[in-house]
């Protein structure tokens, strides 16, 4: 079995039951078995121009730990039709969505395809997964960055609350 780290997050259609459902699809993927799950936490949208932050609602977000079988890409295949399932749309880059599974750290796999980038490009630089990550995985080290927990104490988080 390999250790994998999954973020979720949503803000559209109840997004606390989304991420909720979220976790329970996991916990039913083939060969593999949450181990930890995160606390929700609520996040201001980032990534919008000032007018637009007002229609935008915020977004639940949080992280499971996960033992599996399954290899990086079919994780990934996996959680895409969770994804599919719950209804995501995709009209535009960052667009509000009912749910988002993406993939941070599988082991310790370094990989970069036109389908996934592993570790997951940006997450050093997102609270809305690093502090999740560091309540399950305080220990945890993002390769080429450093341990979560320097990370967030070099950063400034604003605009999120642990639910």
């Amino acid at each position: 079995m390999k250790q994998a780290f999954v973020a979720l997050g949503s803000n559209l259609a109840n997004p606390i039951s989304q991420v909720e459902s979220a976790f329970a699809a996991l916990e039913n993927l083939p060969n593999t078995r949450v181990i930890k799950k995160s606390s929700l936490y609520k996040t201001a949208p980032i990534g919008y121009e000032a007018e637009q932050l007002n229609q935008i609602p915020d977004f639940i977000n949080a992280v499971a730990e996960l033992e599996t079988d399954l290899a990086p890409l079919e994780l990934l295949d996996a959680l895409l039709e969770i994804e599919n399932q719950a209804g995501r749309e995709r009209p535009f880059p960052n667009a509000p969505r009912v749910l988002d599974c993406d993939l941070l750290l599988y082991e310790n796999v370094s990989m970069e395809s036109t389908k996934l980038i592993l570790p997951h490009p940006r997450m050093h630089q997102r609270g809305f997964v690093l502090l999740p990550l560091f309540e399950i995985a305080a220990q945890l080290s993002i390769p080429n960055h450093g341990k979560i927990a320097t990370l967030i104490h070099e950063q400034q988080f604003t605009g999120i609350t642990k639910l």
